[in-house]
């Protein structure tokens, strides 16, 4: 692969946060500025939260909850969401947020001048590399983050073999009390708590190894004297997984020690790679040599009216990069900023926001082959069941488990802010249980559906007792919101509350047919099933309103916002299947309309929402949209470094792009593949491999002048295969040709587990 979609590279060090470089291993991440003189790498821990759990339910919610239900259904909007306010509200009203774990600052003491070379992050091998040079002497750091061996690592090197003289130190947390001192002549010990008695305490431990010259202790730093080369080793633990967090952050440590710095180097890529290998896209260069720029002028480019199909490459690479960075088996879910925080107290507290934010965080898991890297969401939803009961118990009286738009490391399931369009949301664990169906559809592992059975169920359950008959007859949630927007009633008023919005309505039909679908797979629970299945018939379906767009509440309400960043009554259309071109073309129809619509009115101004738009345009086929959109995605809502502006920073629009890229070339909705479903006339040319499709297919395709050339399907657990085409193709298995039945624009066979399939 070509270093123009696997490098970011610049010239110039950062000098602020959104231009720095990530690097991590799922729980401990670091920003790197390669500042040559005084270099700041800012570090997180994924545990290293605020407080400990509080139990937050509002017990007013239940005596109130018919009272609300009787108003909404009046039209007393305003009076409704007066009591919901105070009585539904969390108490207290936020959940706990992430916080950074401190800085590791290098300082040339003895200089003031120096000359920067160039900074990367090279995404084939996870080591981000910077050099310069002081007084005739080249410097060259590295840096990067073992999952082997659960350390960073920072290696620096010298053209001379006394030339590095640098001091280290571990601090940056505000006036919050910790302490960072030397322990021994090359070992410092940072550590403290998070600001409330009940809150998680962390421990940073470094380690100097060098050659040549001496390492002592100075103040608070380390200070390295007449060296040739320093190998740093940075563990860290907290309390939120180690009782003796302080011992096993040493521990890490002694044990990375025992390995050489290319011993460490190379099993980290080995392991690192053993996931960024699986996949590959490939686009033809259309920048007129832009693409062998730095960057951030690579970025400028696209702004000013520029092509660069390798930038758009290197973005899906990243997205892949930043999951394998930020989500391991065993760590927590990624929040709102992946790992990757330098605020004590961050925008929305950098939780796990649930109402599309941490879904959008996962949706490139399974296309990209990554699937072990969703466990840290399936792991999270088990921590909230137990408390999602008690909210569902104490809230509505229902059974089952409830989550609403926020959630927490506790898993905290109460109503998080007070801010109406978005708080009194019920479908989080609705919408989140959703992913471990996904999980299910592309790999068809029946093991992990039993063990996941009963909390699909008990997130169904919850809305047997919770869904009430609205004025036609139909099952609805009640109150809810359309996340996050408001509307206008005929009347002029103005509301978020609401019956039924179009989003929860998708949502719970999805939900119902995974437990009805899951029911039948495992030969369990038949009666349950059957009771979802006539609950199902009478959930509201999609509906076209005024406008030729989709509904986004049960009554055709003008939004507030027409230009909402949240889109939310398209659900259906993705992540969902429920809306598509082959099976519903007038729903399809009047999905673009809602984009237009959106649009038209400014929609797509966050990048996250810019990167949903980009899914939607996928499943409608519109490949000249898609690009459109892509490219707006790079031109307005992408930092220096890369990382997705909100504004500021939040880390699902990058996840949310890199899916976006693979819809374009693969699909596999309504048990469908679709091979080159949106392709733009930009790519004409191109390839990609190791792409999943739900059923549990590898897919890899070449295509020329937009026009596919073959398709390899591997087939991991056989079964039937149907493959959407226009164009007459055979399929065949090593040379020899398989039956294929061509009906309704797709060509369908079977398959065996374990073999290639090729379509040409």
């Amino acid at each position: 692969m070509d270093s123009y979609s696997q490098l970011l590279k610049y010239t110039e060090p950062a000098d602020d946060w959104n231009k720095a470089l990530p690097v991590g291993n799922g729980r401990i991440g670091g920003m790197i500025f390669s500042q040559p003189l005084c270099e700041r790498i800012q570090l997180n821990e994924d545990s290293v939260w605020s407080g400990g759990f509080r139990e937050r339910n509002n017990r007013s919610a239940l005596p109130n909850l018919q009272r609300v239900r009787e108003l909404l259904f009046e039209e007393k909007i305003a009076e409704a969401e007066s009591i919901v306010l105070d009585a539904f509200c969390g108490t207290p009203v936020n959940q706990r947020h992430y916080m950074p774990l401190g800085d590791m600052n290098i300082i040339h003491y003895k200089d003031d001048t120096a000359d920067f070379k160039y900074r990367c992050l090279d995404l084939e091998t996870a080591v981000c590399t910077s050099e310069y040079s002081i007084n005739g002497c080249d410097f060259k750091r590295e840096v990067f983050v073992s999952q082997p061996d659960q350390v960073m690592v920072v290696h620096m090197t010298a053209s001379k073999p006394d030339g590095i003289n640098v001091r280290l130190k571990l601090d940056g947390r505000d006036d919050y009390f910790d302490d960072n001192s030397p322990v021994g002549e090359n070992d410092l010990l940072f550590y403290g708590g998070c600001g409330s008695e009940d809150g998680i305490n962390f421990a940073a431990y470094m380690k100097i190894l060098n050659k040549g010259g001496k390492v002592y202790p100075y103040g608070s730093f380390l200070t390295c004297e007449g060296c040739g080369e320093i190998t740093v080793l940075l563990g860290v633990q907290t309390s939120y997984r180690h009782n003796d967090y302080k011992g096993q952050a040493i521990y890490d440590v002694n044990c990375a020690a025992q390995k050489s710095y290319e011993q460490l180097k190379a099993e980290h890529i080995k392991d690192y790679r053993s996931y960024y290998s699986r996949c590959e896209i490939s686009l033809e260069d259309n920048s007129g040599g832009a693409a062998a720029l730095p960057t951030d002028q690579r970025l400028e480019k696209v702004r000013a009216g520029g092509s660069d199909n390798k930038l758009m490459e290197l973005y899906f690479n990243f997205g892949r990069y930043l999951m394998i960075a930020g989500s391991r088996e065993g760590t927590l879910p990624m929040n709102l900023q992946g790992i990757w925080n330098q605020d004590m107290w961050p925008a929305w507290g950098c939780k796990f926001t649930v109402n599309i934010n941490t879904e959008m965080n996962y949706w490139p898991a399974e296309i990209c082959n990554l699937g072990e890297l969703h466990t840290p969401l399936f792991d999270h939803i088990e921590k909230m069941r137990p408390n999602g009961r008690v909210t569902a118990r104490e809230m509505y009286n229902c059974r089952g488990f409830v989550c609403h738009h926020n959630t927490d490391i506790w898993g905290d399931t109460a109503p998080q802010d007070l801010w109406m369009p978005g708080t009194q949301w019920p479908m989080g664990a609705a919408w989140l249980c959703l992913h471990i169906w996904e999980h299910y559809r592309f790999t068809l592992d029946k093991d992990f559906l039993e063990e996941k059975y009963e909390t699909l169920r008990e997130a169904a359950e919850f809305f047997t007792d919770f869904l009430i008959p609205d004025k036609k007859g139909r099952l609805v949630t009640c109150p809810s919101v359309s996340p996050e927007n408001s509307y206008l009633t005929e009347s002029g008023s103005q509301g978020a509350l609401c019956i039924g919005p179009s989003m929860d309505s998708q949502i719970l039909y999805e939900l119902f047919t995974a437990v009805i679908d899951s029911a039948e797979i495992l030969g369990r629970d038949k009666a349950f099933a059957e009771k979802l299945s006539a609950m199902r018939d009478r959930l509201p379906k999609p509906e076209i309103g005024k406008y030729g767009q989709i509904k986004e509440w049960a009554e055709d309400y003008d939004e507030v916002e027409p230009g909402h960043r949240h889109i939310s009554q398209l659900f259906a259309l993705y992540p969902a299947d429920i809306i598509s071109v082959r099976k519903t073309p007038e729903l399809a129809a009047a999905a673009k309309a809602t984009l237009e619509r959106r649009l038209s009115h400014g929609g797509g101004h966050t990048g996250w929402s810019r990167a949903w738009i980009i899914n939607h345009w996928a499943r409608l086929f519109d490949g000249e949209k898609l690009y459109e959109n892509i490219t707006a995605l790079l031109s307005h809502s992408t930092n220096p470094n890369m990382f997705d502006m909100h504004p500021p920073f939040q880390i699902d629009g990058n996840f949310g792009g890199t899916a976006g890229i693979c819809e374009a070339l693969l699909q596999s909705e309504n048990s469908e593949i679709i091979l080159l479903p949106a392709l733009p006339k930009a790519w004409k040319n191109g390839s990609f491999s190791g792409l999943m499709a739900r059923g549990g297919f590898e897919v890899s395709c070449s295509w020329e002048n937009g026009e596919m050339l073959c398709a390899r399907i591997r087939s991991l657990k056989g079964g039937k295969c149907s493959v959407v085409t226009d164009k007459k193709y055979k399929i065949y298995r090593e040379e020899n040709q398989v039956s294929a039945v061509y009906s309704d624009g797709a060509y369908t066979f079977e398959t065996d587990g374990g073999a290639l399939y090729c379509v040409r």
